[in-house]
């Protein structure tokens, strides 16, 4: 027993091809990100995948009684613990499936749910995650099998050690859920803080976006020297890491690496992970950065820039596009792609590994934020001491006029913080 729990989990992971799915994605890719998702928990062993074409769903069963009858051949010979489903499925058609193949079912939420789980670190992600694995638990219950014993802190979705099941009714999860926003509702206000006392200081705010593993933090540690961790796997950063940097031109600016957007990412955790990813809406500007080399790249980035819609940030922020490993391209497909990018305002052909592309990118950041003051004058209201006394900090004011309401004041600033002092 004991040798049978120190090795990893066998898992098999599906992606269901639906036919009728307007938004469906081309099977072969999705199979192989789901299969690096898998990848990415420790203490799994992916001993197969398969691609599963479906004309129509299976209210029950996902899948058609023959599918059902051959996968089920195929699990027992591979001796399959695990099987992960690349998209949604229902708690009937997870209990039929399990019962049916006698393996543990995971799909697609719950499996990005425990990625998360195993790498949050600071208090906020691990806040979130469990916020968000309590919205998916509450329309299932999910059993931890004894052969799937857990060496790490995850979400017990993978598995945990004894037969006992999750004992959390609506009500109980409901009662957590309550408890968990209290505790991240103060987290969150020291977040605001901290984003107040930054806009004290006159320094650009400049966040890092992409799609999972496009090379942010390898970019973000090859410009700041931090040691954020960096592998070659799904979600390799998940709390919000920023640094000060100097620029070439003398400017600073603080950089900011957020965590990576993949597509069709769990509701739970667009929720959940909102106050981190607030750090890309205070951002002055916005570095897209894309793996160039990877064969969806324009699918990865259409599914980034839906999902800063989804956030509130507008088509028309402040944005450049950096494409990432060119060093990976043959050499003809680099030079088309550096021809390109040369031709074109706004985007940069760099590789974070070697540093090629580097110098123009970081010329680039300080054009952009490069900003010429302006005079201004209005009114703030008593009430409006806050405001007022931020103006003062930054040695903005000109003059200032009391009147019967309040003060008029005469500043002389430049976009940057005037956008800063709109957010106070």
């Amino acid at each position: 027993m004991l040798e049978h729990d120190k090795r990893a989990t066998r898992a098999w992971v599906m992606h269901p091809d639906l036919k009728s799915d307007y938004f469906r994605r081309e099977a072969i890719p999705a199979l192989e990100e789901a299969v690096a998702l898998a990848a990415a928990l420790p203490d799994l062993e992916v001993v197969g995948s398969t691609s599963v074409r479906l004309p129509k769903m299976h209210a029950g069963m996902l899948f058609g009684k023959g599918k059902i009858e051959e996968l089920r051949v195929i699990f027992k010979e591979a001796e399959v613990e695990l099987v992960l489903i690349d998209g949604p499925v229902s708690p009937v058609q997870q209990r039929n499936l399990e019962k049916v193949w006698n393996v543990k079912i995971l799909d697609r939420t719950g499996l990005i749910l425990e990625i998360f789980s195993d790498r949050a670190r600071t208090s906020e992600g691990v806040l979130q995650v469990e916020m968000a694995a309590l919205s998916y638990q509450r329309t299932r219950l999910v059993r931890a099998w004894t052969h799937l014993e857990r060496q790490r802190g995850g979400l017990g979705f993978v598995g945990g050690p004894g037969e006992t099941q999750i004992e959390a009714d609506r009500r109980a999860i409901d009662d957590q859920l309550v408890r968990l926003r209290a505790k991240l509702e103060k987290v969150v206000k020291t977040r605001a803080l901290h984003r107040a006392s930054r806009a004290k200081v006159p320094y650009p705010i400049v966040a890092l976006v992409g799609y999972t593993n496009a090379g942010k933090s390898t970019l973000f540690n090859r410009l700041t020297g931090a040691e954020v961790f960096v592998k070659d796997m799904l979600f390799a950063t998940l709390d919000p890491t920023m640094r000060k940097i100097e620029l070439p031109s003398g400017d600073e600016i603080i950089m900011s690496d957020t965590v990576g957007f993949i597509s069709d990412l769990p509701t739970e955790l667009v929720a959940a992970f909102r106050a981190t990813l607030e750090e890309v809406l205070d951002a002055d500007l916005i570095v897209h950065v894309r793996d160039i080399s990877h064969e969806q790249t324009e699918e990865q980035a259409k599914n980034v820039k839906t999902i800063l819609a989804s956030l509130g940030v507008s088509e028309t922020a402040p944005m450049i596009e950096v494409w990432n490993k060119i060093d990976k391209m043959p050499d003809d497909e680099r030079a088309a792609v550096e021809t390109q990018c040369a031709r074109t305002d706004d985007l940069f052909a760099i590789s974070a590994i070697t540093g090629d592309g580097l110098d123009d990118l970081l010329a680039s950041l300080a054009e952009h934020l490069k900003d010429p003051r302006r005079a201004e004058i209005f009114t703030l209201t008593f009430a409006e001491g806050r405001k007022r006394a931020w103006l003062f900090d930054q040695g903005i004011v000109t003059d200032e006029k009391q009147l019967d309401t309040g003060y008029e004041i005469s500043v002389f600033w430049t976009l940057l913080q005037k956008e800063r002092f709109s957010r106070l």
